[in-house]
Formats: structure tokens, sequence, C-alpha cells
């Protein structure tokens, strides 16, 4: 095996990943008038372009000012940064602090903030960080006196373009205030060795007050250890204390890992393949704000959409985000960079990376090494200078300098890609990883495997169109550990990768000209909000089985002659409900891994065929009523809708917590006397939000529509919108209320 072996294991070649995490609510000090670890996303002043606070507007951390705007077509982040403003600001805070805080070490956390940030503290500048993706913190207690206290953070995201997708400007991370007695834990310092899986080694320095330091350890023997898994993300919990002075609760998974050329990747000594998803940092509608409730649904939509990994592309993701894969059972690939010292734009991590990449480096692995979700690190990403030999050791710095700080020895990787014939040559740079990252190219896996036996591959991105020769790839070949299709979800910008479109609009690639008003991909197997699309029913299928699954392909020239891209798939809706196109033909697609299927209109048998790659596709001459598929027991059907009625509402949860950060995403449906959901149904609609509740986000998963995010009015698309509510910080219910010319008004209450 490639990968170290840590000289504590008692078992040559064995990963035991024992992995911690710190939690937010379970910090804890023995102080019992100051909490260790107090959120600080509240009470905040921003002003846009200007550092005049009598201008400034109170907003409510995490915070993405591009999100609050108008798409413009002129923007400079042009269809990267979803044709969204990005410019500079600036945030203020009173923090007031009694005689209790007196003798005290206090520290501020920013878990991100998009870019170029710089904190002043009663007017001393005390910290900041370029790399918007890097956590960092502040050494406030230099500063900080009894009273009130002046926080300001300015944020520069004005250079353009830095990114290749959205990045979001602002503090859209979480804050946090973290106060200590002189002596106290390093929370980045925490570790774990296992020298088997029955006996749990924590170990972190403690910082005294003058300065010197210590080791604390402590020793946990588990007789009956459950592992975590993606079926069983089990965690448990314990203490670091230094007595009289911190402490800290941290909870833990364990899990071996393994992997191979040979035998492939084993999980808790089991083979288990990846079934991949590569994701961007964004959150749809709300832009890069990573409030805590919609970093977990992301995770959950990933996991519900039949997903047991995902690669964070192209950066670290967000604390929220990892504990909520260490709670559903997703596998992380943590991905540092998308590029090193070759830009990609003017502005990219290029600038940084020679003064910076340790620093970045040590931020994503020292605050991320706990997780047990995370079982890889990804170093880069089509990195353009991968032809010249400097690359190699760039690579090698990067590399070492995770093994060295990372005590659990996983792997390293960066996805390699080529627009050209050369590929061989790269030969030396995947030597310095110990899985080598395909993007787009594991047809070379089976020549490759012939020149570098003891290789060990994964597709690190792939077109969603090649679902079925990429499960069968990495089935048939032990060295292929698994796919990470691009993407999981729709995310803002890279416009219109992943579109299809008609005959007639502009045609092409994102990458080849301007594509507005698209402002996003398509290419996820979830759209914007949060509905799986028949890809994603198909995908889930091969990996994992299930009930057989049915969609229509909309009829070319339908509603035009419909054109293709790269990574888009064929416009295909569970829809039956196309009117105007009687008596003429169209096609059926059924997901099944049955040999057999049956399709039926009206009770009336269409027709029986195998199926082909997990898929059998019929054709008849549409006519409406109800379509029944069939196989050994299963069956699906689809109805044809009526006139739209009226309007349903659905949230993701019956409450909200009275913090000021709970949120809740409620679903709009457009349906018929009958329940069932119109597709071809687009009002506008007119959403209000009262009572304990505010009003985030309003929007669908046309990735064309022009109206803002944060408009009261947005149309449906396909009969269906999305809406997003955040607790005020107030006691009560909250009410979401929906209206539409026409149509009977939709109501719902949280408690």
């Amino acid at each position: 095996m490639k990968a170290k072996a840590n000289t504590d294991f008692k078992c040559k070649g064995l990963l035991v990943l024992l992995l911690l995490m710190m939690t937010a609510t379970g910090l804890s000090a023995k102080s019992t008038t100051i909490q260790r670890k107090q959120l600080l996303n509240d009470q905040w002043q921003f002003v846009l372009n200007d550092s005049d606070f009598t201008k400034s507007r109170a907003v409510t951390l995490p915070h993405d000012w591009s999100i609050e705007q108008r798409f413009d077509a002129n923007t400079p982040a042009g269809n990267d940064g979803a044709y969204l403003p990005t410019g500079k600001g600036w945030y203020r805070r009173t923090l007031t602090l009694d005689k209790n805080y007196a003798g005290k070490k206090m520290r501020l956390y920013f878990e991100g903030v998009y870019m170029n940030s710089k904190v002043y503290i009663n007017g001393h500048e005390a910290g900041g960080w370029p790399y918007g993706y890097s956590s960092f913190w502040v050494d406030a207690t230099p500063y900080l006196t009894l009273g009130n206290n002046e926080i300001v953070v300015s944020v520069d995201n004005s250079q353009q373009k830095n990114c290749r997708w959205y990045s979001g400007s602002g503090i859209y991370r979480n804050v946090w205030f973290v106060t200590t007695n002189k002596t106290y834990i390093d929370d980045w310092s925490v570790q774990v060795t296992t020298p088997d899986i029955h006996h749990v080694e924590l170990s972190a320095t403690v910082i005294h007050e003058d300065g010197t330091t210590s080791p604390l350890t402590r020793t946990i023997v588990v007789d009956n250890p459950r592992l975590w898994s993606p079926d069983d993300p089990y965690l448990y919990e314990a203490d670091l204390e230094v007595p009289g002075a911190d402490r800290l609760t941290v909870s833990y998974g364990i899990r071996t890992i393994e992997y191979d050329a040979e035998h492939g990747l084993r999980l808790n000594g089991k083979p288990l393949k990846l079934n991949g998803a590569c994701l961007h940092h964004d959150n749809g509608i709300l832009g890069a704000a990573a409030y805590d409730d919609a970093e977990y649904r992301k995770a959950r939509l990933m996991k519900e959409a039949g997903f047991n990994a995902v690669r964070t592309s192209h950066n670290p993701p967000s604390e929220a985000f990892l504990r909520a894969c260490d709670q559903v059972g997703l596998l992380v690939i943590d991905e540092a960079f998308d590029g090193w010292r070759e830009k990609k734009n003017d502005y990219d991590y290029h600038t940084l990376i020679d003064q910076w990449w340790q620093k970045d480096i040590d931020a994503m692995v020292l605050r991320d090494r706990l997780h047990p979700s995370i079982f890889c690190w990804s170093i880069g990403n089509e990195v353009i200078e991968r032809k010249k030999i400097e690359v190699v050791k760039t690579a090698h710095q990067l590399a070492e300098r995770i093994r060295a700080i990372d005590p659990q020895h996983r792997p390293v990787t960066s996805a390699f890609a080529a627009w050209d014939s050369d590929w061989d040559i790269y030969d030396p740079l995947a030597a310095e990883h110990d899985i080598m990252g395909y993007n787009y190219m594991i047809f070379k896996a089976e020549s490759d495997h012939e020149r570098v036996p003891e290789r060990v591959m994964m597709q690190t991105e792939s077109f969603p169109r090649d679902a079925w020769r990429n499960y069968r790839q990495t089935m048939d070949h032990t060295y292929i550990l698994g796919d990470f299709v691009w993407t999981g979800l729709d995310y803002l910008g890279e416009s219109g990768i992943g579109r299809w479109y008609y005959e007639g609009d502009v045609p092409g690639e994102s990458w080849e000209r301007p594509l507005y008003p698209w402002h996003a991909a398509y290419c996820g197997d979830v759209d914007l909000t949060g509905q799986r699309k028949p890809i994603s029913h198909y995908r889930s299928m091969l990996w994992n089985g299930g009930n057989l699954y049915m969609a229509v392909r909309e009829p070319d020239t339908y509603r035009g002659t419909v054109k293709t891209t790269m990574w888009g798939t064929w416009p295909t809706e569970e829809s039956w409900t196309w009117p105007g196109w009687e008596g003429k033909p169209i096609e059926v697609e059924v997901y099944s891994q049955q040999p057999n299927v049956r399709l039926f209109l009206n009770g009336q048998l269409v027709g029986e065929q195998p199926t082909k790659e997990m898929k059998a596709t019929f054709t008849l001459p549409y006519q409406p009523g109800t379509l029944r598929a069939e196989a050994e027991g299963q069956h699906y059907d689809i109805t044809t809708a009526g006139a739209p009625a009226s309007i349903r509402l659905t949230a993701d949860r019956t409450h909200l917590k009275a913090d000021g950060q709970s949120l809740a995403f409620i679903t709009i449906e457009v349906v018929d006397s009958e329940g069932r959901v119109v597709p071809g149904a687009n009002p506008e609609l007119t959403v209000t939000a009262s009572g304990s509740a505010t009003l985030l986000a309003v929007g669908n998963a046309d990735v064309r529509d022009e109206d803002p995010y944060f408009d009261r009015q947005h149309h449906a698309w396909h009969g269906r919108a999305l809406a997003v509510i955040r607790n005020n910080g107030k006691q009560g219910k909250s009410t979401l209320t929906v209206t539409s010319k026409g149509l009977t008004t939709a109501t719902i209450v949280l408690k």
C-alpha cells in the first residue's frame, strides 16, 4: 500500500482512523458565567463599497452581499461569478465585556471571509486572511478592554476574476468569540492515535500563560467499538481537560481504511466503491451564506440521492458541512485549491501560493483532520503547469506538509486532466500522490494499470451522461475506487454548464462565450430547489438498486429543437402532461435492475422490453391519462395533471429554534384539484413571512430566470419553487404565505 503507515499501529499497512470533531455546542469551560465559545453572528452593521458606517444597515451572519443584488450581464465576475456584483464591504460590531472577562484569553474565530479580509479591534489591525476559503484565528486579547469594544472587518472582493465559480462576498460563514483562561487548550492541536480500534489516545497542546506549552493526553478503552461508516455514522463523545483551566468536549468516530490496487478500498475491512458527487460550496438561492441548517440540508440531499461520498471542489468547505457529513454518513475528499502557480484567472490563487500555501494547507488540515467523514485530502485540480517539471516539486511540498500534520496519514490526491494527447508524461507528478484522481480520463485506466500496476485511481470528475460507463468501469476494476460525477447539486456560477437549449438560442459551452441570462450550472443530479432530476434516480438505481423509476423525454421540437452540451443530458421530466402533442410519438424511460419491464397506458399494455444498462425505452403516441411501469412486483405511475387549482406548501421541519439562525426550506408546488403538480404551471408567486420568521430567499430551478432571489415575487418553474425563512430571534410561530392570481392562497405555520 502506498500510504504511509502510522508507526504506532501494530498492524502494518492498516490505517486505523479515529477522528474527532469539536462541536460548537459541546465546548464548555469551568466558568459558570462565560461560555468558552460564543456565536458572534448577530448585531453587525454592514456597508457596501464605502467605509462610512452612517450609511450602514443591520445584517446577521452568515452574510453574502453578492446574492442580495440583481443579476447584471456586465459585472466583472461575469459568468463565473453568476453575473452578480462583488466589490468591497465593511462590517462593524460592538462587543461589550463585563468584569468577568478580566484576565481572560480572548480570541476571534472566523470560519470564512471572502476574501482579502482585515480585522480591526478598537482601531488596531489584529489579523485577517487573503484566501477566502480558509478559517482563521485572531488573538483579540491585546486589543480588548472591559466595556464596549469596536470590531471592524474589511472585505475586498473587487479584484476580478479570482474564481471559476460563484464565491460570494463577505463574512459568509460563522464568527465565534472564544474565551478561556490564560492557560488553555489549543483548539487546532487536538490529535488522536489508535494502536487498535479498542484504544483511543487523545492528545493536544496546552498553551500556558507565560507562552510555554505542554502536552495533554488521555487514553480511552473501547471494549465493543461501533465503527463509523456511511451505513452507520456512529459518533462517540469524550472530554479533554486541563483541571481548573480549560475543557473541550469532542465527538469522534472510529473506523479503519485500507486501499491498494489489488483489493481496492476497504472500510472497516469491507470492500467499498465510491458513488461520489462533486460539490461547490454555495447553497443555491441563498448564495454562499453557510447557515448550519443549509449545510446540513446539502449533505442530506446528497445522501438521499444515493451518494456515499462527496468531493469539496475546489476548496475547503464549511465546518458545518463536514459535521453534517459526519452525521449523515458521507465520505469526503477535502480539497485545498483549484490551481497552483499558473493562473486560470487573473487574481486566483496563483497570486497567493508562494507566501500562503503552507498557512492555507495548515488551516485546512488542522481544522478538518478530526472529522471521521474525511478519508482523503486533495491538493489541487487540473493545474495549468502540469507539464512542467517544477510542478512535481510543488506537489511534493503540498503533500508532504499534509502528511506531516495529519496523524492519520490519510491518502493525498489531486485531480488530473489532459486537453491534448499527452498523458504518460504525468507519471512523475502522479507518483507524488497516494491516489491519482482522473478528471474525465478514466478510459485511460486499463493502459495506465498495465504501465503502473500499483497505481490506485478514482475518477474525480465525470460527465453525467456517462453514468453507466463510469459505474461499470468502477465495478469491473479493483484499482478504481470510485467515480465522482460533476456535479451532485446545481450551483451558482460557471453559468450555463450542463445546459440544454433550443436551436436559435446562443449556442455552445459555458467557457466559449457569455450565455446570460444563464447564471448557474445545470449539471447537478439535484436542482437548485433540492428536487432530484431523473438522472439522479438512474444513477442511484445503478449503485444502490431499489424500486423502479420512470421519466419522459421532452419531445424534440415540443418547445424547440433540443441541443445538448458536454455536461448536459436530454431534458427529461417525471411528467405525463404534454398538451398539444396528442397522437405524436414520445419516449418513456424506465429505470430498473430487473431483466424486463412492462409499460401500460390507461390500463392497456404498451409493450414489454428487456432492460439494457438498467434502462428500457418505450416509444408510443402521446395520450393523456395514466402511465404505469411494472417489473417483478414493482410499479411506478405518472398521471396527466389537470388545470392549476391551488398552492401546496411543504416544509422540511415543523418548527424553528428561537436563535436567529434556524432555517426552514419550504417547497412551493402548483397543484391541480387532485393534488398533482402541474408541470407547465409557471405563475408569478408572492411570498410573505410573518411572526418570528424572516424571508431570506425565493427561487426556482430555472437558472435562466432573472428574478433576484431576495425578491418577494418569483415565478414557479415546472410547477415548483422554493422559499427559505430564518428565525429572527423571537419566540413564537413562523408563518409563510404564498399567493398567486387565480390560485387558492396557501399558508404554512411552523411552531
